[in-house]
């Protein structure tokens, strides 16, 4: 079995990491406020990331891929988030929740057609499952595609969907009702499939995007799908498997997220321990008084413990074992530290921290949504508890 351990990498894991550390640091800090400020989403970056390869870790050099794995991912995405969720979840977005569905599920045309276009750096693809009343409840899908004449015809609307309006978006994967199949319990229920529309495709509308509390350099925007036609060749997946194969995806997605979130947990770490020994108060340092040092102190428990959360998961992912509750756990335990640290960051650089040009403040407000996206913490607690026969 496959372990990660924090602290005991293996060298081209440990070369990875510190790779886009610097990046992150010489590339990606001096920016990041400016991009959150503006709303802007960060092109260069992207542009420079794909250049690095990092949106190819996980998949094979046949496709253009970097033939690593997905905790290589994590690794990246953890070390970007210290100083920019937006670009993390860019990447996240892009590799784990775009270009992946076509990887798992795809045909070989498919693969060959589409992939090299999406893990270079230069295009992005979007994941369409949330809607206005589907979204812990992915099975409620409304959105409907019907095959006609070799064509699927699309109706309907996808609401938060990451990386789906930006000037080189690709395509985005969408799931849809295809018709109906009996339940085991001889109920009707919907069958729900995927189908992969290219951007551009008539009648395919990003709506304007998001105005949001957070993650503003992040590309957010609903869909509309409004009789678009595709061919009947980009069902992506078996007919009746959309939902099946992206709550797998979720599943592998949460512990990027996880990794996200362990990088913002950092980020607050860094920035705090920096902050208590230059701020002076009363004649010392203010890391010099419990107060303030014993707070940082619970802030990297946190982190140490979200690390291992989701280095655990990634372990019996790598293994090829089942991970559903491991990723559960680390999603849960990483956001709620990311948040929790956040807060406590927020607190200890007083009001420096309330104003929205410091990292803490940005991370203050980005935190929160770590705790919803991707399956909010109660949908997490619910497949912990089903996992223990609860």
């Amino acid at each position: 079995m496959t372990v990660f351990v924090p602290g005991m990498l293996p060298e081209e894991y440990e070369t990875l990491r510190r790779t886009v550390a610097t990046f992150t640091d010489g590339e990606v800090a001096p920016v990041s406020a400016q991009l959150d400020a503006k709303h802007e989403f960060p092109y260069a970056l992207v542009e420079q990331m794909g250049d690095m390869g990092l949106f190819g870790l996980p998949f094979p050099e046949e496709y253009g891929g970097m033939g690593g794995d997905y905790f290589a991912l994590c690794l990246a995405l953890e070390e970007i988030a210290r100083e920019n969720q937006s670009l993390a979840m860019t990447l996240e977005a892009g590799v784990s929740l775009g270009a992946m569905p076509i990887f798992r599920f795809g045909t070989d045309a498919q693969k060959q057609e589409l992939l090299p276009h999406v893990i270079d750096g230069r295009g992005l693809a979007a994941f369409g499952l949330t809607e206005a009343e589907a979204g812990s409840d992915a099975g409620g899908t409304k959105t409907k595609a019907v095959l006609e004449n070799g064509e699927w015809v699309v109706n309907g609307s996808k609401s938060f969907i990451t990386n789906s309006g930006t000037d080189i978006t690709k395509f985005v994967t969408a799931t849809a009702v295809t018709g109906t199949r009996t339940g085991s319990d001889g109920s009707r229920k919907p069958e729900i499939s995927t189908i992969i529309v290219p951007n551009g495709t008539p009648g395919f509308t990003p709506e304007p995007a998001y105005d949001k509390v957070g993650w503003n350099s992040s590309d957010t925007h609903p869909l509309t799908f409004d009789g678009v036609r595709v061919p009947e060749a980009n069902l992506l997946g078996e007919r009746g498997r959309g939902y099946a194969n992206f709550l797998r995806i979720l599943d592998e997605g949460r512990i990027a997220i996880a990794a996200v979130s362990v990088g913002a947990a950092q980020g607050c770490v860094d920035a705090s321990v920096q902050y208590a020994k230059e701020r002076t108060a009363f004649g010392k340092p203010i890391g010099d008084y419990q107060g303030i040092s014993f707070k940082i102190a619970r802030m990297e428990a946190r982190v140490q413990s979200a690390r291992a959360a989701y280095y655990a998961a990634a372990s019996k992912m790598e293994s090829g074992l089942p991970f559903k509750k491991e990723a559960a756990i680390a999603k849960m335990v990483a956001s709620e530290a990311a948040m929790d640290n956040a807060r406590d960051a927020t607190q200890v650089h007083g009001g420096y921290g309330f104003m929205n040009e410091s990292l803490v403040a940005r991370h203050y407000r980005d935190s929160k949504i770590l705790e919803i996206g991707e399956g909010t913490t109660e949908v997490q607690l619910m497949l912990i508890a089903r996992d223990l026969g609860l």
